[in-house]
């Protein structure tokens, strides 16, 4: 009874999650579509069309909903995608199943050599994909193909792990006998993303997951189907041109429905969602209820504290470029400015008049460095966080307006004036507002940096190094990046990338994330010809 409420509602929010589909009509009309227009042939590079089989494990297909991807930057629509029904999501299931099976006996540096292959596939697409994801999410060009090459980064650091992981030879306490750790794959790894990484996340989980054994089932955002798509295609065409079977990177384009049996199924080793905070809990829920494991990577509500003796000529350019990049829809985007009093004004005018430089246009546009938001949906949200500061005693520095002009633009924002735990502060919006707080002492702002519930991101600017190690240590940030005259935003793949708390607490791409995509067993093996027992214990 509790798992069929728990789905019921799972599948409720993920209809209703800030990473769901813009709203517009199943179908457009065939003449309007994007791809028809000369100016964008260059997505047939991708291997896109008009209609696109929104399902892949070894053979394309879809026969489900029909669903129009649209371009933030104009709100027209691109091309058309046929998604999974839930006997296609079946099918896929059970043929990744089988694909594991080979998949698992592939030595681990042989699947590297796979993995490398794909990035080099990458490498060759990279200028298309990357400005497929300027189109369909609206970040900026820059911001589309340094996406595609994290995906890339990430597939290079996975060959070299897949020479490298393993567990370690213990020492026993029983003469005779050795103990080891063992690694296996757990099989099916899920990897549910969202619409503001399309490519990137996806490609932290899959190169990690395949060099570890497992394969991989794939539901990408609906309101960024066709970069979904075209990633599947590349891979596709590895594994296919090495004799694998292609479920071995199945996917399935589809909606609630989708997600939801992705929790729910026993048969799914590992979960990765990437999304909000609100859904995230009730996918934690539904993938607990069957005692399954679960990655996850949610909201963050990031923060930078500026110290009196910070150096200001990082400090600005680091906090524009994480509250404004990506139009603050990063779950690393700045959300909070915490500035000590002895240089808040001049920290708050420079940062005014560099907020008014910023060059708003069309994202694949070189020129451009601040694009649309991904829906009209979060334009409401924007101009809501903006009512709700207001009433609550922000004063609105900079910005605050929707954009006059085709597509979901709005002005980058700076508000000043609020209580540090005033209820708008402790919201994480999913749009480019930087709320300006005003702070005393260390201690009150180490404080305040922690006492938001998500706990993803966290930088200082300071010249003192006792500062330094006190930020790092036990009572300092209590975030899973912790940075130091670097901004919140901008990870690289070596590290360990997640956070704490309402974040989720799950780990994706660098460090020793690559465990969570296996399962560890403890094994002893006696090679002596007695018997002796664990803690000296005699049982004759």
């Amino acid at each position: 009874m509790m798992q069929r409420v728990l789905t019921v509602r799972l599948a409720r929010l993920f209809t209703l999650d800030k990473f769901s589909p813009r709203i517009g009509p199943a179908v457009a009309n065939m003449s309007t579509l994007l791809i028809q227009q000369p100016q964008y042939s260059w997505l047939k590079e991708l291997d896109l069309h008009e209609d696109n089989a929104g399902v892949y494990n070894g053979c394309w297909g879809g026969t489900g909903e029909v669903i129009t991807s649209y371009c933030p930057a104009n709100n027209e629509p691109i091309a058309r995608v046929r998604q999974a029904t839930m006997a296609e999501y079946e099918e896929t299931v059970q043929k990744a199943l089988d694909a594991w099976k080979v998949w698992a006996d592939v030595p681990a540096p042989k699947r590297g050599e796979i993995v490398r292959q794909i990035g080099d596939a990458l490498r060759v697409k990279i200028k298309a994909l990357g400005s497929l994801v300027s189109l369909e999410m609206g970040k900026i060009y820059v911001e589309g193909v340094g996406e595609v090459q994290e995906y890339v980064d990430v597939c290079d650091y996975a060959v070299g792990l897949s020479r490298m992981i393993g567990g370690p030879i213990l020492p026993s306490e029983r003469p005779g006998h050795a103990l080891i750790e063992q690694w296996n794959p757990v099989g099916l790894v899920g990897i549910i993303t969202a619409f503001n990484f399309p490519v990137a996340v996806y490609g932290w989980n899959n190169a990690l997951a395949l060099i570890c054994g497992n394969v991989c089932l794939w539901k990408g955002a609906p309101s960024t189907p066709l970069t979904s798509v075209a990633v599947s295609k590349i891979v596709a065409e590895v594994l296919e041109k090495n004799n694998l079977p292609g479920a071995i990177c199945s996917m399935t384009c589809g909606g609630a429905d989708i997600g939801t049996a992705m929790a729910g199924d026993e048969r799914v080793g590992l979960l990765s969602f990437t999304g909000s905070t609100h859904v995230g809990k009730q996918v934690a829920m539904t993938v607990q209820e069957r005692f399954g494991r679960q990655l996850l990577e949610l909201g963050g509500n990031n923060a930078i504290i500026v110290f009196e003796d910070a150096d200001l000529s990082l400090v600005v350019p680091s906090a524009v470029f994480a509250s404004v990049g990506t139009a603050g829809q990063r779950c690393t985007t700045t959300r909070r400015l915490i500035l000590h009093e002895s240089v808040h004004d001049e920290v708050v005018a420079k940062l005014t008049k560099a907020y008014k430089q910023i060059r708003m246009g069309d994202p694949w546009d070189p020129n451009t460095l601040y694009g649309p938001l991904h829906t009209k949906q979060a334009v409401e949200q924007y101009l809501s966080a903006i009512d709700q500061a207001k009433q609550q005693g922000g004063t609105l520095v900079c910005g605050g307006k929707v954009v006059e002009r085709p597509g979901n633009y709005v002005e980058p924002t700076i508000i000043t004036g609020l209580p540090h735990d005033a209820p708008i502060v402790h919201t994480e919006t999913f749009v480019p507002i930087l709320y300006v707080l005003k702070f005393k002492t260390e201690e009150e702002a180490f404080a305040w940096n922690n006492e938001v519930k998500q706990g993803l991101s966290s930088s200082i600017f300071t010249r003192d190094m006792g500062r330094v190690f006190r930020w790092l240590g036990p009572k300092g940030s209590d975030c899973g990046i912790v940075n130091v005259n670097i901004p919140t935003s901008g990870a690289e793949i070596g590290g360990a990338f997640g956070g704490e708390k309402h974040t989720g607490g799950g780990r994706e791409s660098g460090s020793d994330s690559w465990k969570q995509y296996m399962r560890r067993s403890t094994c002893t093996i006696n090679y002596s010809k007695d018997l002796p027992l664990a803690q000296g214990i005699k049982f004759e």
